[in-house]
C-alpha cells in the first residue's frame, strides 16, 4: 500500500486491523480513521512535503540552539552524521582515484 501508492486499499486495512486482537493498532486505526481522506490522499498522490519538513526541522534546530534548550544529545547528532558523511566521501574518493 505504501510503496505502490495504493491508498484505495486503506479502508480494507482499517477493517482488518479493527477485527484483529491488537489494541495498540486499534488506537492507530482510530486516529487514521478520523482523517481518512487526507491519509488516502497521502498514500495515493505523488506529491510530498519532505523538503519543506526538512527546512522546518533545520529552523527548529537553530531556534533550540539559540535559546539554549538543546541538550548535548540533540546537538551532537548532526556533527556525528556530518563526520560520518565526510569519512564516507573520502573513502569513495580514495577508491575512485586508486582504481
Amino acid at each position: 500500500m505504501l510503496t505502490e501508492r495504493r491508498g484505495e486499499r486503506l479502508p480494507e486495512w482499517l477493517d482488518a486491523v479493527r477485527q484483529d486482537d491488537l489494541p495498540s493498532l486499534h488506537t492507530l486505526a482510530a486516529g487514521i480513521g478520523r482523517d481518512r481522506d487526507a491519509v488516502i490522499a497521502g498514500l495515493t498522490l505523488p506529491w510530498n512535503s519532505g523538503v519543506i519538513e526538512g527546512h522546518v526541522h533545520r529552523i527548529k534546530m537553530l531556534k533550540r540552539q539559540t535559546f539554549g534548550r538543546a541538550g548535548f544529545a540533540i546537538l551532537r547528532k548532526p556533527f556525528l552524521l556530518a563526520d560520518w558523511r565526510l569519512s564516507l566521501r573520502a573513502e569513495i574518493a580514495n577508491r575512485e582515484c586508486c582504481e
